[in-house]
């Protein structure tokens, strides 16, 4: 059995999606908070558990079973994400689980400015020191591209500090590929990464939404601390803003310039581009 961890989320529910094509319903378990919200995975066959990463007891019944276990990465900044993985993990080898998958950060490597890194840096050394098989998926960054560029549409500028290039990657994509690896034959130990091929600055990206609008669309570097205090001004906290400008920090100190050819073999296909992606949003 598959246990996905998260399952009522965008990325772990988006893979469960991608294994019900691949393995039939009741090879696959997801463990939830919230019972009542996978509701539509039970109603397919797929076994619903709770479990919460608060709760190791829980998380055990949860894993009971599992030959694999997709741990889907927390994200909460108030909790101490390190000690509830370690939780998971924890349950995962009680429960008998032969393989933890984990969901990573592309360039969880020492030194990296953005604090994320070390909460995924800590968690693959657990693995490491679980005695299980493990594959940490170093995901590329997969946010949304209007959330990552701004009102560009509206203003024809990408104001944003200065960056460096980055392999935006679609998540969608990221949860297909990793339904191949849970599904598949081949397996993966330690650390992947899983991104779009070709890497990009925001200077690139201004000339391709600019081919694809027929408008001149600026690229304007900001001030770190300016850019800080515009965001606080249109009612973005500044934990939050001060977090985001430690990602543009390392892109532009090269922690992100490297991108990976494997989502497109696990694909089978090439993934969508910065291009691709914007040409489907100015068509939505």
């Amino acid at each position: 059995m598959i246990v996905v961890t998260g399952a009522t989320g965008g990325l772990g529910g988006a893979t469960v999606e991608h294994l019900l094509k691949r393995v039939p319903a009741d090879q696959i378990g997801v463990s939830v908070r919230d019972v009542a919200k996978a509701r539509p995975f039970a109603d397919r066959g797929v076994r619903v558990r709770h479990g919460s990463y608060q709760d190791p007891a829980a998380l055990r019944d949860s894993f009971e079973g599992a030959e694999q276990v997709l741990l889907v990465s927390g994200n909460d900044p108030t909790a101490d994400m390190v000690s509830l993985h370690r939780n998971a993990i924890e349950a995962a080898v009680t429960a008998g689980a032969r393989r933890i998958l984990y969901t990573s950060l592309h360039a969880a490597i020492p030194g990296n400015p953005y604090p994320p890194s070390e909460v995924h840096i800590a968690t693959e050394a657990i693995l490491a020191e679980s005695g299980l098989a493990w594959t940490a998926l170093r995901n590329g960054a997969y946010g949304t591209l209007e959330q990552v560029l701004g009102p560009w549409q509206q203003t024809a500028v990408i104001a944003q500090p200065e960056d460096g290039p980055v392999p935006y990657t679609d998540r969608a994509e990221v949860a297909e590929a990793t339904a191949v690896i849970l599904a598949g034959d081949r397996t993966f130990d330690g650390p992947v990464t899983l991104t779009s091929p070709t890497a990009v600055t925001f200077e690139d990206v201004a000339k391709i939404a600019s081919d694809l609008t027929g408008r001149t669309i600026k690229r304007v570097v900001l001030d770190d601390e300016q850019w800080v205090a515009d965001q606080i001004a249109i009612g973005v906290p500044e934990q939050v803003a001060r977090l985001m400008l430690t990602f543009y920090q390392a892109s532009r100190a090269g922690y992100f310039a490297e991108a990976s050819p494997l989502l497109t073999e696990l694909l089978g296909r090439e993934p969508s581009s910065v291009a691709d992606r914007l040409a489907t949003h100015l068509t939505a």
